[in-house]
């Protein structure tokens, strides 16, 4: 019957447990976040985030992150951050950058959002880009994966929270409205103006015709008079 001695069986239990300690916890990710009111749909919220770098020959020169769901780049501010760096929008996120940090220093800055959205978990995909180029892209959803993206973990949203309404358009005036058409310009035609329209076969219309019509019965009825009174002076 073999026997195992102490040392060797404590080098046997250290390396399982080594084992397990790589295979159970998750890649730890090497850009954090947090929030001063981490909650869902929590208003004015300064987001923290922290880019480690990791590089040994050259400093970070930019962070870019992709906004998760629910966050327009419209809604998100420059708070701080390392000094000299620039904040700018873009289509989907926003960059940070500025002049090279030194090799191994970390990019710390904050952003404030106008609204957290309704979620239980909301991912910053981000891109650290070096001196030399190099890009870190700490990106994957799997927290389990080799560059997971940083999450932020929020509580559910307090009583009664509701979402922001986006902002309205605002309302064109008086100088600014549109200039109407030929059509719009144009008066439309009375039913007094439409009688004395030329009539579609070229002739005058109805309203012409008795005008016309009376002008004559007030002449004959002239010459009847004139007539009568002459024949009476004959008599």
């Amino acid at each position: 019957m073999s026997r195992i001695t102490l040392p060797r069986l404590s080098v046997a239990v250290a390396t399982a447990a080594t084992a397990v300690l790589f295979t159970a916890v998750p890649a730890a990710a090497h850009t954090e976040v947090e929030a001063d009111k981490a909650q869902a749909l929590a208003e004015n919220v300064t987001v923290s985030f922290h880019a480690e770098a990791e590089s040994d020959s050259s400093g970070i020169k930019e962070v870019r992150v992709v906004l998760p769901k629910g966050i327009a780049p419209a809604d998100v501010v420059y708070d701080k951050g390392p000094k000299g760096w620039k904040f700018s929008a873009t289509d989907d996120g926003y960059t940070v950058r500025g002049t090279e940090l030194k090799t191994g220093a970390s990019a710390v800055y904050s952003v404030v959002v106008r609204q957290l959205p309704d979620a239980k978990e909301v991912p910053f995909k981000t891109l650290q880009t070096y001196g030399d180029g190099h890009v870190d892209r700490w990106i994957e959803l799997d927290e389990n994966g080799e560059n997971p993206a940083p999450v932020l973990k929020l509580e559910a949203a307090a009583p009664g929270a509701k979402p922001v309404s986006a902002s309205p358009s605002p309302s064109p005036s008086l100088s600014e409205s549109p200039t109407p058409t030929a059509a719009q310009t144009s008066p439309a035609a009375s039913p007094q103006a439409a009688d004395t329209a030329k009539g579609d076969d070229g002739g005058l219309s109805a309203s012409a015709w008795t005008g016309i019509g009376a002008g004559i019965l007030v002449v004959a009825a002239a010459v009847v008079f004139a007539v009568r009174r002459r024949g009476g002076t004959v008599e």
